[in-house]
């Protein structure tokens, strides 16, 4: 029944998706975007852990290479050819993930000495900080399914390169801040402003990898201590209170791998989770004020309202995780009432999904626009523990 009732929806999710981008049948020229890559390599995962069919897992793999492949070298309209890290064709395969990874937007990045244009910058090409830490999380979720480390070894680079790129002193001996769009190679930013939950994701991600490195047999595996010490000064004090659906969302998947890593034996010294679900509680409620859920979907973006139901599916599997682990969480009688507030909003989750689900509003502009993204966090929603699991 549950194969029925989700599996199947999810696989056929997938298999189009596969197909649209080029990824099997394989293209010649495949059409990659690291967000959406992201999470269907999690939900391939998912559906390979669900049903033990070794396709899912080919293709999870498969998808991971292509993306290395065309988001690791420079796009085929650029006058640069090879790997953006700079590496020779035989030490970049070996290293794939060193000089960051392209967001695949389809036009070119935006040279330095050309004038910002707000609007046409979301089409330009560059790297993305919050793309790279969602790819870091896909590679790290390889390893945890295949228990071949190659890719959270690939990951460990990748958190290195990001954060080298990304991350700036403010002055000589001053406090650090992020840039939030950099050029392809990194050299200059390309949005210099620092998007409200970057140095968050970085703290956590990088947690979540240096975790599983622990467990690695390659006494090579890079160590992030020091970038981890910086994401979490940058993370001091912050309010990471928004009511936009997608980064409410993110707020929620974050509390979720958070509580998991304490049960590590990560951020036990910190009220991070505590932080999280505050902050996410009082989104919540300015988004509810908002009534944004009963708009046409011609004025709804479908992936922001997705990201939100995923997170959504974390509070649940939160609850029950904290039921089951009580001895690692220090104030559990405290975050078993944030989660239960939590919970009164699951119904906006089963309206979004619902919703997005009918075939009439699959066809307004405002979900064929975003047509990939959209179906693969739809399939996210409907079978979550392939991404929200560690």
């Amino acid at each position: 029944m549950r194969r029925a009732a989700t599996i199947l929806p999810v696989e056929k999710i997938m298999m189009e998706f596969a197909r649209l981008t080029g990824l099997s049948p394989e293209s010649s020229s495949p059409r990659r975007y690291l967000w959406t890559d992201a999470f269907a390599v999690c939900n391939l995962l998912g559906l390979y852990e669900e049903t033990r069919e070794e396709k899912f897992k080919d293709l999870a793999l498969q998808l991971v290479d292509q993306v290395h492949s065309v988001l690791g070298r420079h796009r085929r309209d650029d006058s640069r050819t090879g790997w953006i890290s700079g590496l020779d064709e035989h030490e970049g395969r070996l290293h794939p993930t060193r000089g960051g990874l392209r967001i695949g937007k389809k036009l070119k990045e935006r040279r330095l000495s050309e004038p910002l244009d707000e609007r046409l910058e979301w089409d330009r090409d560059g790297q993305y900080y919050h793309y790279l830490t969602k790819w870091m999380h896909a590679l790290n979720r390889v390893t945890r399914v295949t228990e071949d480390f190659t890719y959270n070894r690939w990951a460990l680079e990748l958190a290195r390169s990001a954060h080298a790129g990304f991350v700036s002193a403010v002055s000589r001996g001053g406090s650090k801040r992020m840039h939030w769009k950099m050029s392809i190679d990194l050299s200059y930013p390309l949005v210099p402003s620092m998007g409200l939950h970057d140095p968050l994701d970085g703290l956590i991600t990088y947690t979540q990898l240096q975790a599983t490195a622990t467990k690695d047999p390659e006494p090579a595996a890079k160590d992030l201590s020091g970038e981890i010490a910086d994401m979490a000064r940058m993370c001091q004090g912050k309010n990471w209170v928004t009511d936009d659906p997608l980064g409410i969302g993110g707020l929620l998947s974050d509390a979720f791998r958070v509580a998991q890593l304490m049960v590590k034996g990560y951020f036990a010294d910190m009220d991070l989770l505590a932080i999280l679900l505050d902050a996410s509680g009082r989104g919540l409620e300015a988004f509810g004020r908002e009534d944004a859920l009963r708009l046409p979907a011609d004025y709804r973006l479908a992936f922001r309202e997705l990201g939100l139901s995923i997170g959504l599916e974390a509070v649940e599997r939160l609850s029950g995780f904290i039921e089951r682990n009580e001895g690692a969480f220090s104030k559990e009688r405290e975050l078993k009432v944030r989660t239960k507030a939590l919970k009164q909003y699951e119904a906006f989750a089963e309206a979004i999904d619902k919703f997005w689900l009918e075939p009439e509003q699959q066809r307004v502009r405002s979900w064929t626009e975003h047509q990939e993204i959209n179906m693969v966090m739809l399939a996210t929603c409907l079978a979550p523990d392939g991404y929200l699991m560690l």
